[in-house]
């Protein structure tokens, strides 16, 4: 049995950066029990650090737009992913990629940030948990039936971890992709990841959810108006967030109303 006190630093630890509250972590671990070189081993430890350099995506992210738009509808869309061997998530210990759900003209695309074990098992986004509980609030709202739903990436990350961008990156020109195919309405952003991903920006999830933005492909007129929210995930971690997150959901459905 977990812990108490560890179960409950695990969700404030996951609460805060659900919120967007990332300064306090440096870009990567600080082993604080390393102990400086010394002045004679420095000029061979810099030359075998300047060996190192950040992996280049640009190839694959060509790869990607690529095969995005040779995809005349959603199933070619689902095939072109499939196919795509650019994503690193791909060779991590994902069973397969995982698309989409939902009706393919929907006026609602929702974009989640990625797959978890149960979509992993089953191919389909939000299935498990988290799924349901999005599933119960869309309904309740009005708009289960009326929406297409995806994620920033397909494959699940190890350990169900947050997506870096990076792998948002690569995997961004199938998100457009079918944002241009279905040219929904209204998107609705679940959490901070997609929020980021999607808006190109850094700005937490609480400044963000609820706050009308405007998605718009930089090639073609494709456009829509874009609302960030909570993630269902963080949700059931926090469930006194739920009604900021049904009050969001009122706000798209009253917004859909309004455009027919």
């Amino acid at each position: 049995m977990l812990n108490p006190e560890i179960a409950a630093t695990e969700s404030l630890l996951a609460f805060w950066r659900d919120a967007g509250v990332d300064a306090c972590f440096a870009e990567a671990p600080v082993d604080r029990t390393f102990v400086p070189a010394p002045p004679e081993q420095k000029a061979t430890l810099k030359a075998v650090a300047s060996v190192s350099a950040p992996m280049d995506f640009s190839g694959a992210v060509g790869e990607a737009r690529q095969l995005a738009a040779q995809a005349g509808d959603l199933d070619a869309l689902k095939d072109a992913i499939a196919a795509f061997t650019g994503c690193p998530l791909r060779d991590m210990g994902a069973s397969q990629a995982v698309f989409a759900r939902g009706a393919p003209r929907a006026p609602i695309l929702v974009i989640g940030e990625a797959p978890g074990a149960d979509e992993d098992a089953q191919g389909a986004p939000f299935v498990g948990r988290a799924g349901k509980l999005l599933d119960k609030m869309l309904d309740a709202a009005g708009l289960l039936d009326k929406v297409f739903i995806t994620n920033t990436v397909f494959w699940r990350p190890p350990g169900n971890r947050t997506p870096t961008p990076q792998e948002q990156m690569v995997c961004a020109p199938f998100v457009e992709r079918a944002f241009a195919l279905i040219q929904p309405k209204a998107v609705l952003l679940l959490g901070a990841a997609a929020a980021r991903s999607v808006l190109k920006t850094d700005e937490g999830i609480m400044k963000m959810r609820g706050q009308w933005r405007e998605w718009r492909l930089n090639e073609g007129s494709v456009a829509a108006p874009v609302l960030p929210t909570l993630h269902p995930a963080f949700l059931l971690r926090q469930p006194i967030a739920k009604r900021m997150a049904w009050a969001d959901m009122l706000e798209l459905a009253a917004t859909l109303d309004a455009a027919d």
